[in-house]
């Protein structure tokens, strides 16, 4: 597909009958040299797909057609979408979007990993839609942004300068931010008054200890209200300020924006009260060792139930709100079986001596901050096998319409998703989730579908 030119770009605006409007944001890329070299910086290979949010006339998703699996596009303007329905209508591997960015539900999205995100995004409300894609849980593994020069700058802030600030930490505690070049106004239509640039966003690799993301969030929040105001002035009543600022080596008059990232964590886990912040598990828990008939026969440690493949006893919740979604966890990277991959609301093994309802209650309260007062409904009981990891696992369900809260060295997100979306996800990538939340999907979806 030969690029557009910036003539041509204008006539299909004009076709659409769209005046570019200030209040979206609207500045069309019309240089095609320019348009090649930011598509070029997403590395694609042909068994990625690629989301494009504010694709406009097509200027950036036309050097990507015959080389993704699929594109997805997600445009705000009616009429610019009905023109790239149009225009890609003999392409089956695209897909358009009449959508608002800020909105679009990424939950849909897992299902095509692995994918890539790419965005000349508007000045208007570009800092939003990143928030509500590319905040954790995500399913990319690259983004290339395009954004006014100044937002790219703040994204990419270091401690101690005047473009640190919530932004900056919000966005780089789960993203490296490389700015790589600004694009003048010239190459717009219309031409903006100030500069844009871009830059490619790499997920954090691990390096980071297990910390709650809520508490961080909530501290860079208090920090920064404020920012000349001495942090620790800040912080929430009763937190030991000069032990930690002792601990971290810093003066207790820093200042919000003197912390590193790796610093802020550090606090976000000295105010953590949550008793399961550190371990996500202990090697010397015992276990009751049972039989193919589920009678136990002895007791042994985690460590050498799991060594051994010997036969021990599980439990798994699947939580339903009130829209009908389910709760999904992804298990904590610091997991000894299947880290970093999705799986039931609540899983886990029971102690020795202990029955399966009260397990499940315990699971419910420790991993998602639930307190029922009644055991919920059993729905399958599955024999233990290699899937399952040698467990006899009991599968409950219950419905749960409040917030839930984590600890976050067992869990790293967790979201509510449809089921039909489970699904698709499931058929579709079965590598991104636990074996064990498998065998009880399979084993129950006769029932939670129905």
């Amino acid at each position: 597909m030969q690029a557009m030119t910036g003539r041509e770009i204008k006539e299909v605006l004009d076709r659409a009958g769209v005046l570019p409007s200030k209040q979206l944001g609207q500045n069309f890329l019309i240089d095609p040299n320019m348009a090649r070299w930011i598509v070029s910086q997403l590395d694609v290979g042909e068994n990625d797909a690629v989301v494009e949010v504010g694709p406009g006339t097509g200027s950036l998703s036309e050097h990507l057609i015959g080389k993704v699996r699929r594109l997805i596009l997600i445009e705000f303007d009616a009429r610019l979408a009905a023109a790239l329905t149009e225009r890609f209508s003999g392409e089956p591997t695209v897909e358009v979007h009449h959508a608002d960015g800020v909105k679009f539900d990424g939950r849909t999205l897992f299902k095509h990993r692995p994918v890539k995100f790419l965005g000349n995004l508007p000045y208007s409300c570009g800092g939003a839609i990143l928030k509500n894609l590319l905040t954790r849980p995500h399913p990319f593994e690259r983004a290339v942004v395009m954004l006014q020069k100044e937002v790219i700058e703040r994204l990419a802030a270091k401690p101690g300068t005047k473009d640190y600030g919530i932004l900056s930490l919000r966005t780089q505690v789960d993203w490296v931010v490389e700015p790589q070049r600004t694009v003048p106004p010239e190459a717009f239509h219309p031409r903006p008054k100030i500069d844009s640039a871009v830059a490619i966003l790499h997920p954090r690799s691990s390096g980071l200890p297990a910390f709650d993301r809520r508490l961080f969030d909530e501290l860079i929040r208090r920090g920064f209200a404020q920012r000349r105001k001495q942090l620790g002035k800040q912080l929430p009543a009763g937190t030991p300020w000069q032990e930690i600022a002792a601990d971290m080596n810093v003066p207790v008059t820093v200042r919000a924006e003197e912390l590193t990232l790796d610093q802020w964590v550090v606090l976000t886990r000295a105010c953590d009260v949550h008793p399961l912040k550190d371990l996500p598990q202990k090697s010397s828990e015992v276990f009751d060792v049972v039989d193919a008939n589920d009678v136990v026969i002895g007791q042994k440690t985690r460590d050498e139930v799991h060594s051994g493949q010997l036969l021990h006893r599980a439990v798994h919740v699947f939580i339903f709100n009130k829209r009908g979604d389910m709760l999904l966890q992804q298990r904590s990277m610091f997991k000894d079986v299947h880290p970093g991959m999705w799986g039931s609301s609540v899983s886990g093994h029971l102690d020795a001596g202990e029955d399966y309802d009260t397990a499940a209650l315990r699971e419910l309260d420790e991993e998602m901050g639930i307190k029922a007062e009644n055991p919920p409904e059993e729905i399958a009981r599955i024999a233990p096998s290699e899937a399952t990891g040698w467990e006899h696992v009991r599968l409950y369900r219950m419905s749960y319409h409040g917030s839930v809260r984590y600890p976050a060295a067992e869990v790293s997100a967790a979201a509510w998703f449809p089921l039909a979306e489970i699904q698709a996800w499931l058929a579709a990538r079965p590598e991104d989730f636990s074996s064990g939340f498998i065998e009880c999907w399979n084993a129950a979806q006769h029932l939670i579908t129905a």
